[in-house]
Parts: C-alpha cells; structure tokens; sequence
C-alpha cells in the first residue's frame, strides 16, 4: 500500500514570470497531487504537495527543470506526514 505523505520544495533560480507556478500547479493537478505553489519574496517558488511518494518523486523531478522559460538552480527538498488541508492544487497569489 502507497500511503500518503507530504512534500516541501523551494525552488531556486530563475523562476518568477516565467509561467512557473502555472505550469507546476498543471503538473501536480495531472498527477493527482493536492497543494499549492507560491512566489516568494526572495525570488524562489515554494512547492506544497501531498499524495502518494512515488508522484510525489515525479514532481519534484519535473521541479528541478521546470517550464522551459525557467532556469532552476537549486531545488531544497522535505518530505513529512501530510496535514490532509488541501483539497486541490492551487496557486498562492500573495507573499
């Protein structure tokens, strides 16, 4: 059995205006994944997902390339227990 768990990312590089919450919010909704994406102030895109480990591992393997305007540097990655908040994956629109 695949249960669930929880992973945070912080996304490093060129990644603001270059459509990259959109396109991670797609992938994470086509995986199945639940959470949310959001910008942060110090220009890093910040990852929120739940579901089962090995999709979870497929998104943060999308999340270290990105869309293709995107130029990521560093990706810093956390698994947990998930906390069961989120229904759908969303884009966070404020800091």
């Amino acid at each position: 059995m695949n249960h669930n768990e929880r992973v945070h990312m912080i996304v490093h590089g060129r990644v603001h205006g270059v459509t990259f919450r959109e396109s991670t919010r797609r992938e994470a909704s086509e995986l199945g994944l639940v959470g949310l994406v959001r910008n942060l102030v110090d220009g890093a895109v910040e990852i929120i997902a739940e579901g089962p480990r090995d999709i979870l591992d497929r998104l943060v393997k999308w999340a270290h390339f990105g869309p293709p305007a995107s130029s990521v540097v560093r990706v810093d990655v956390n698994y947990n227990d998930p906390s069961g908040e989120f229904v759908t994956f969303d884009i966070d629109f404020g800091f």
